[in-house]
C-alpha cells in the first residue's frame, strides 16, 4: 500500500510539473499573428524531427517558466515552424531551432549560447528600455559591475544621439546602452567634447571619435567586446561580424606548463599594453584546445601555439619562429600588418575543393567512431547497391556484344552462300566459261589458218 501511494504520489507530482511547464509555454497556432501585438513574446520556432529542437526543449521550459516566476511582462511560447510555415517565413525563419523576441513590428533574432540564463538575459535586455537612464553615480556604479563592457551616450539631444538611438535599435541583441548626464560619470573621465558616446571596458573608458572611427555603428560592433576573451567556436563566429583579425594562443587551460601558461600571458599582455596600436585591426584571446581549430584550418596544431585568423576570407597566419616574448608577439603582428607573413588558406577555389573533402572525410570518421554498424550500414549498403549495378551494367553490355558478333556473322554467313550460289549455279557457271574459252581458241585457231593461206 505504501508503495502504491508512493507511486500515485510521484505521478501527481509529475502531472503538476507538466501541467506548470504547459502553462509557462505556450503551444502557438496561426491565431498568432493576430493576437500577439498587445505582447511581447518571446518565440522557439522549432520543427519537430529536429535534434537541435529537442536538446533546446528541456531549456525552453526552464526559461517559461523562470519567466514567468520573476513576473517578466514577456511571454514565452513555442511554434511548430513546419504546420504553421507561413508565419514561420513571414517572421523570417530559415532554420531551426529559430529564437525571436518579437516586439510590436519589430522581430530580434538570438544568435547566442542555448542556455537558460542566456536566453533570459536577451529577453530581458531586448524587451526593456532602448535606451536605459543612469540618474546617479550609485547606479552608474551598480551597473558597470554588472556589465563587463557599457556603451553610455552623454549629453543632450543632438545628430549623434538620434545615431546612437538608431544604433541600439540594431545592436541591442548584443549589447546594453545607457545614456547619462557628466556629473554621473566617475571622476577620472575626462571628455573632449559634448555630446560624446563612451564606452567602458577592460577597467578604463574609450571615447568615440568619428574622424578616427568611421562610423558609430562599425565602432559599436567592433568594441562591444573585451580586448581579451576566452574564445570558443560561437564567440569567433561572432567576431567575424567586427572586421577584426583574431590573435589566439591556443593551449590546454588544464595544462599548468610554463609554456602554456606563458602564451597566454604574452597574448594577454599585448592586448592590454598595445591596445592603442592594435585594437582598430586586431582581437586578442585564448582557445582550450586545438580540436576545433584544427577542424577549422584543416590542419593539424601542436598546442600550444599562436594562430592569428581572418574570419572574413578564412586565411591564417602561423609564426615562423616560436613566441617567447612580448616583443616576439609585437614583431609577429607587424609581419601580418606590413604583408611580410605568409597567410595560409583562403576561400579559393582549391581551398573550397579542399574544404568539401575534409567536411566529407570527417564525417565519414566520426559516424564510423560513433556508431561502426550505422557507418557499414550508411556507406556499406550504398556501395554494394552501386557495385552490383555496375557488375549487371557490364555484364548485360558483354553479353549483348556476344549476341551482336554471332548475329553478325550469321549475316556475312548468309551474305556469302547468296553470292556463290548453289552448286548448280556453280556448274553452270563453269560451263559457260569452258565454252567461252573454247570459242576463243577457235577464234584463234581461224586467224592462224588465215596466216597460213
Amino acid at each position: 500500500m505504501a508503495a502504491a501511494g508512493r507511486r500515485l504520489l510521484w505521478a501527481a507530482v509529475s502531472a503538476l510539473v507538466l501541467a506548470s511547464e504547459a502553462a509557462a509555454v505556450a503551444e502557438l497556432d496561426d491565431s498568432f499573428k493576430e493576437n500577439r501585438k498587445d505582447d511581447i513574446w518571446l518565440v522557439d520556432f522549432y520543427a519537430p524531427w529536429c535534434g537541435h529542437c529537442k536538446k533546446l526543449e528541456p531549456v525552453w521550459n526552464e526559461v517559461g517558466i523562470e519567466m514567468k516566476n520573476m513576473g517578466s511582462p514577456v511571454k514565452v511560447g513555442k511554434m511548430d515552424a513546419t504546420s504553421y510555415s507561413s508565419i514561420a517565413s513571414e517572421f523570417g525563419v530559415r532554420g531551426y531551432p529559430t529564437i525571436k523576441l518579437l516586439k510590436g513590428d519589430l522581430a530580434y533574432n538570438y544568435r547566442g549560447p542555448r542556455t537558460k540564463d542566456d536566453i533570459i538575459e536577451f529577453a530581458n535586455r531586448v524587451a526593456g528600455p532602448l535606451i536605459r537612464p543612469l540618474p546617479s553615480q550609485l547606479m552608474f556604479e551598480h551597473v558597470q559591475r554588472r556589465h563587463r563592457v557599457l556603451f553610455v551616450y552623454v549629453g543632450g539631444e543632438s545628430p549623434l544621439k538620434e545615431k546612437y538611438i538608431e544604433v541600439a535599435s540594431e545592436l541591442i541583441v548584443y549589447t546594453y546602452f545607457f545614456s547619462a548626464s557628466e556629473d554621473v560619470l566617475p571622476e577620472y573621465v575626462t571628455l573632449p567634447e559634448l555630446p560624446a558616446v563612451v564606452v567602458f571596458k577592460d577597467g578604463t573608458y574609450f571615447v568615440y571619435d568619428e574622424y578616427e572611427d568611421g562610423d558609430l555603428s562599425s565602432w559599436i560592433n567592433r568594441e562591444r567586446f573585451q580586448g581579451y576573451l576566452n574564445v570558443d567556436g560561437f564567440t569567433l563566429y561572432e567576431l567575424g561580424d567586427t572586421g577584426k583579425l583574431v590573435a589566439i594562443a591556443v593551449i590546454d587551460d588544464k595544462n599548468s606548463s610554463v609554456e602554456h601558461t606563458r602564451l597566454k600571458s604574452i597574448i594577454q599582455e599585448v592586448a592590454k599594453e598595445y591596445r592603442d596600436h592594435f585594437h582598430r585591426d586586431f582581437q586578442f584571446g585564448h582557445m582550450d584546445g586545438n580540436d576545433y581549430i584544427n577542424s577549422l584550418l584543416m590542419d593539424e596544431l601542436t598546442i600550444p601555439t599562436v594562430v592569428v585568423l581572418n574570419t572574413s576570407n578564412q586565411q591564417y597566419f602561423l609564426p615562423d619562429r616560436p613566441i617567447e616574448s612580448i616583443e616576439d608577439m609585437v614583431q609577429f603582428i607587424n609581419d601580418i600588418l606590413d604583408g611580410t607573413a605568409e597567410a595560409q588558406g583562403g576561400d579559393g577555389i582549391l581551398q573550397r575543393i579542399k574544404r568539401i573533402i575534409y567536411d566529407a572525410k570527417s564525417t565519414v570518421v566520426s559516424v564510423f567512431k560513433s556508431s561502426p554498424l550505422l557507418g557499414c550500414f550508411l556507406f556499406g549498403l550504398p556501395l554494394g547497391v552501386i557495385s552490383i549495378m555496375c557488375y549487371g551494367i557490364c555484364t548485360a553490355d558483354t553479353d549483348g556484344g556476344t549476341e551482336e558478333t554471332v548475329a553478325t556473322k550469321k549475316e556475312t554467313g548468309d551474305g556469302e552462300l547468296t553470292d556463290e550460289g548453289s552448286e548448280e549455279e556453280q556448274e553452270e557457271e563453269n560451263k559457260d566459261t569452258s565454252v567461252a574459252l573454247s570459242d576463243g581458241e577457235q577464234k584463234q585457231k581461224n586467224v592462224l589458218d588465215k596466216k597460213k593461206d
